[in-house]
């Protein structure tokens, strides 16, 4: 069986916060964007219960917060079942119940999860953690490094589990990346041992496991090497879609978001964070 990560992003383009920095806060969802994603997402769990020959790892990367929808969780029910699907990863803000975790497998869950101070308490966002902990869900946390938020972010290492790293995320305003000092620098990095890896790195021409062992599906089923080469090379559609799999040099200057300069074959980023690395979890 080959092995294959594929990062899933629907029609969704909804999130029940509202965050400064965010092109969908509080965006609310139409009702044709909610059937385009219904039927997408469905097409897309059919597609992987009948891959059996693949090992799959499937990342949901969504515009947006997803898990608070049932079909969403239905979704992770089915795959955590699925003997051919080794994990299924989620990025998500916590905001939604967590009842459905009683009913899946989920020592095959992982949770990328966002910690975000101005729309939550922070004790109901640690004790949403605990709800993981007690369900033997893996998860990360991550913050963005806004300079404002940098007692929130001490406070919330004080109180997570020792055990889960908590993630820095560089801030970006306005598409410009903000100007750290060395101290703030060096708070960051007492927190988040790994802040100095998320940064820019230039790309063009480096070999890349985008579109060899990696790819992106969206609601219409077309294929992509990663979020952020907008050219289509497939569709999950086409019986010979695997015939597209195979190694090609990135096509971008540079590539300054951890979900794709993981994939960079020459940065090694498993030498960090092993089989983790798409959930962001370092080893131990």
């Amino acid at each position: 069986m080959i092995n294959l990560t594929v990062m899933y992003r629907g029609a969704l383009e909804t999130c029940n916060y509202a965050c400064d920095y965010c092109p969908f806060a509080k965006r609310k969802e139409t009702k044709q964007k909610k059937i385009e994603d219904i039927v997408g997402l469905d097409n897309f769990i059919n597609w992987i219960a009948k891959q059996t020959d693949i090992n799959f790892n499937v990342f949901f990367t969504p515009w947006g917060e997803a898990l608070v929808f049932k079909r969403y969780q239905q979704a992770v029910k089915q795959l955590t079942v699925m003997p051919h699907v080794n994990k299924v990863i989620f990025q998500t803000n916590l905001s939604g119940k967590l009842d459905f975790l009683a009913e899946i497998n989920s020592l095959k869950l992982r949770l990328w999860c966002t910690y975000h101070p101005t729309e939550v308490p922070r004790k109901k966002f640690i004790d949403k953690t605990k709800q993981l902990d007690c369900n033997n869900v893996k998860y990360s946390v991550g913050m963005v490094g806004k300079p404002n938020l940098f007692d929130e972010i001490k406070q919330l290492r004080n109180e997570l589990n020792p055990n889960t790293y908590l993630w820095i995320n560089a801030y970006v305003d306005n598409n410009q990346h903000y100007i750290y000092t060395e101290e703030q620098r060096l708070f960051l990095s007492t927190i988040d041992s790994l802040f100095s890896f998320n940064k820019s790195y230039v790309s063009k021409g480096l070999l890349c496991f985008a579109g060899e062992n990696a790819i992106v599906v969206d609601e219409f089923g077309k294929i992509y090497r990663c979020h952020f080469i907008k050219q289509a090379i497939g569709s999950i559609h086409d019986n010979n879609w695997q015939q597209i799999l195979q190694e090609r040099p990135c096509t971008r200057a540079n590539c300054d978001c951890h979900i794709g300069y993981i994939f960079v074959k020459s940065l090694d980023f498993k030498r960090i964070f092993g089989e983790q690395t798409l959930e962001r979890i370092m080893l131990d």
